[in-house]
């Protein structure tokens, strides 16, 4: 760990194409999402649709924006601090909120008939089933991580502007699907029961732990910055996923729903005797 081009002395200029495309793109995010729910009203008006989940889902979209316009964004270029407080942002905390909003039922509530079941075809698709298997969903999210900060993808990343882009879009995608597997009140058809989430949401707490200590003693990680901007994102990391993946748990908690076991046969009035 040594100083380098990413210093707090470093220049931002070239760091960010622009705020315009981020700021209209969470802004039409946001705008659309009240569009549909007030539709979602006026369809159904007994039904209507939670306060609660578009709360969520608008607060979601406010982190998202917190963290991708200055000036964290710039901070996040320059100092490996703002990169973790911008991976936090990005990776748990506003993927848990836009899940919880719930936008897949909100979509299949408003969308017209053919196209809600194409869309219900894609979410029972293989690749979908796939994709929100949990072991994968893990491997996406915590598993990412192991290889971004132990080999010099994070380096590499980070010397170009559009490398570190995708990198913040990998951490939206990855945090998305985690939660949604995880906790989101959204259908899945391929979402097991709330022990193995619950076992992969330790696996994912005791990865994160880990190598937030790993980084933090410079062990096995290659993270070129100044030791102290190492380790004060290394706590952030440590403190900041620890809260996120509380938040998580507790989403997990709140949106169970024990599954109904079968009667067995023979039961109730089948299995009175005749006087």
């Amino acid at each position: 760990m040594g100083h380098d081009a990413h210093s707090p002395g470093a220049p931002a200029s070239g760091v960010l194409p622009g705020t315009v495309l981020p700021a209209f793109a969470l802004l039409l995010l946001a705008g659309s999402y009240v569009a549909l729910s007030r539709r979602a009203r006026r369809c159904n008006p007994v039904q209507g649709w939670s306060p609660w989940r578009t709360a969520c889902f608008l607060a979601g979209a406010a982190l998202l924006a917190v963290a991708l316009l200055p000036p964290v964004a710039a901070y996040a270029h320059h100092d490996f601090r703002g990169h973790m407080a911008q991976h936090m942002l990005i990776g748990m905390y506003a993927p848990l909120a836009l899940v919880l909003g719930a936008p897949v039922t909100l979509l299949l509530r408003t969308l017209p008939t053919a196209h809600g079941r194409r869309l219900t075809r894609v979410l029972h698709s293989r690749p979908a089933r796939v994709a929100t298997r949990p072991a994968v969903a893990l491997l996406l999210s915590a598993g990412t991580l192991v290889a971004l900060y132990v080999t010099p993808l994070y380096n590499t990343a980070m010397g170009h502007p559009a490398g570190h882009w995708l990198m913040n879009a990998h951490f939206l995608l990855a945090g998305l699907l985690f939660a949604h597997v995880m906790a989101g009140p959204d259908p899945a058809p391929s979402r097991p029961g709330v022990r193995v989430r619950l076992v992969c949401l330790g696996v994912a707490i005791a990865v994160h732990a880990v190598l937030s200590q790993m980084i933090y003693g410079g062990f096995w990680t290659d993270v070129h910055a100044p030791v102290d901007q190492v380790r004060g994102g290394a706590e952030l990391m440590y403190y900041g996923g620890d809260i996120a993946e509380l938040l998580l748990a507790a989403a997990l908690v709140a949106t169970w729903r024990p599954t109904p076991r079968a009667r067995p046969r023979g039961s109730g009035a089948a299995r009175r005797v005749p006087a």
